[in-house]
């Protein structure tokens, strides 16, 4: 069955499976025809859609959104509009409208929801719109996605879903789009979201045949993205079919982790100052994992003395903390220290081992953020803060440092439950691009440390061509260049530092953490040692 914005609608049971020629279909043509490319319906069609009308008297409907929901639009129109990125623009939003408590709440989920569901909620509209979403205006269709995420993704009641939203459309694009408007959503309501998946699962895969064009509709990732994690995944010993449950992860909001710097906070004090439901992390020993609340209100946080961090972030700074090296143990790198998360933990580290820490970081923006991030740690564990190219690193101070970290520019897909507008804008071209960097900044970080050193390849992606393959084609060019580099185990390393059992499958050196298996953001290491 598929609900229409327009016409005759089939009764539950009826209609699903049939061919263009059925009645829905014509009737939804109909529509159409009555309406024009932005979404608009015409003249003629207003005294024939009366019954696309909400029933609630003119004097009961929304005639503007309430601030929660045009905040969450205003956003999705910058994501849009200006590749601006949501957790960078949400915020100050909130902030400057003064929006708080549960309306900030409703406005964070409706806001990262509809951004990570936009794929499914887009073949949902198809459906419902009987057009495809290419000929509907973007700020429409991201006032439709919006709608859609409160009908089928929050618990928000049907008719405050429609109401509010026409009330945004009517307000931010005029009467005739909120029309088109409420005639879809009053369509999507009819469905729950279980007949609406099987709906456009089957219309993405109608032979069933294609399992991952339907996973990428129906968990709403591009196709290329469920293809490359599947392969990650066999790659890393597990089975291909954990796909979807890695897909789900990726869909639901993260829990908030804030890292305890050692020597400058503990976990405890830090648990207390997170609140009462605060508990210790599960990956890493330094990781707290907050109530609720905003962890900015943190005095820990405030202060510098703690950092928010993803557990799987602050296990690869620790592994490279813990890596069996062989002399001096004294000066450190962070080769791409931007923003400073992993900077600010490894000179905490550094500075109880009577280290220092080089954090170089190439653009200036970045480089002052990692400033802010060093400001409580001692001061002689931090050498400097450089901007400068970490590709020419390596040959301006060959075998200079005694641990070097390369967390890698990548393409995000391991945070996509962080950032779910990555997932859409990128493609497999990016891979070109980044993966030649990534071999260039590893081969400086394998120049950069000396003999006996060891350096720690990260990225936040599990894609092979920014992780293994990488590794291997920047071992090779050392070789070329005289380096004999050996790999050492990561995996025993993570294992050694994390605060509880791995779940880790297969024989392989390196380490690849999971989203539906660790809890933490698909993070990769690899650990190498210049012999």
């Amino acid at each position: 069955m598929r609900p229409q914005a327009g016409g005759e609608q089939p009764r539950r049971g009826e209609g699903r499976g049939r061919g263009p020629g059925d009645r829905g279909a014509q009737d939804r043509r109909g529509a159409d025809d009555r309406r024009d490319a932005r979404g608009r319906q015409r003249g003629a069609a207003r005294a024939e859609g009366r019954g696309q009308r909400s029933a609630q008297a003119p004097s009961q409907r929304a005639r503007t959104a309430d601030v929660a929901r045009a905040t969450a639009y205003d956003v999705l129109r910058a994501v849009d509009e200006g590749d601006s990125y949501a957790n960078l623009v949400l915020p100050p939003l909130l902030r400057e409208r003064g929006v708080r408590g549960r309306d900030a709440a409703f406005a964070t989920e409706l806001t990262y929801g509809t951004l990570r569901l936009r794929g499914r909620y887009d073949a949902v509209v198809e459906q419902a719109a009987g057009r495809d979403v290419t000929r509907i205006d973007p700020p429409v269709l991201d006032l439709l996605r919006l709608g859609v995420h409160q009908l089928l993704g929050m618990r928000v009641p049907a008719h405050a879903a429609v109401s509010q939203t026409v009330g945004l459309a009517r307000e931010r694009a005029g009467a005739g789009a909120s029309q088109f408007v409420n005639a879809v959503l009053r369509a999507v309501a009819r469905e729950d979201l279980d007949a609406w998946l099987a709906l456009v699962g089957d219309a993405a895969d109608p032979q069933e045949t294609d399992p991952v064009a339907r996973l990428a509709v129906t968990q709403s990732h591009p196709e290329w993205v469920v293809r490359a994690l599947r392969e990650a995944l066999v790659c890393d010993g597990r089975a291909a079919d954990d796909v979807g449950d890695l897909l789900a992860a990726d869909n639901a909001a993260p829990r908030v982790a804030l890292v305890a710097r050692p020597g400058l906070v503990t976990t405890a004090e830090l648990c207390e100052q997170a609140g009462a439901e605060a508990e210790p992390g599960r990956v890493s020993p330094v990781a707290v994992l907050p109530g609720g609340g905003d962890p900015a209100g943190v005095e820990a946080v405030r202060t510098g003395r703690a950092g928010v961090q993803d557990e799987g972030s602050q296990l690869v700074a620790l592994a490279l903390a813990a890596a069996p090296l062989e002399g001096r143990d004294e000066r450190w790198l962070d080769l791409c220290a931007g923003p400073g998360g992993k900077a600010a933990l490894l000179a905490a580290l550094a500075a109880q081992r009577g280290a220092r820490l080089v954090a170089n970081e190439v653009q200036p923006h970045r480089a002052r953020l990692v400033e802010q991030s060093l400001r409580a740690v001692p001061a002689s564990a931090v050498e400097s803060v450089r901007t400068g190219d970490g590709r020419e690193l390596g040959a301006a101070e060959p075998g200079a440092f005694d641990r070097v970290m390369v967390d890698a520019p990548c393409t995000g897909l391991g945070a996509l439950r962080r950032r779910p507008e990555s997932r859409w804008r990128r493609t497999p071209a990016d891979l070109v691009g980044l993966a030649a960097l990534q071999r260039e900044l590893l081969g400086s970080a394998l120049r950069a440390v000396r003999a006996g050193g060891v350096v720690a390849y990260v990225t936040c992606s599990p894609h092979l061509a920014e992780t293994r393959l990488v590794v291997t084609d920047a071992l090779r060019a050392a070789a070329k260049a005289g380096l004999e580099v050996e790999t050492l185990d990561a995996r025993a390393v993570a294992r050694e530092v994390a605060s509880g059992p791995l779940d880790l499958v297969g024989d392989r050196l390196d380490l690849q953490l999971w989203p539906h298996v660790h809890g933490t953001d698909a993070m990769h290491l690899t650990l190498l040692r210049r012999r």
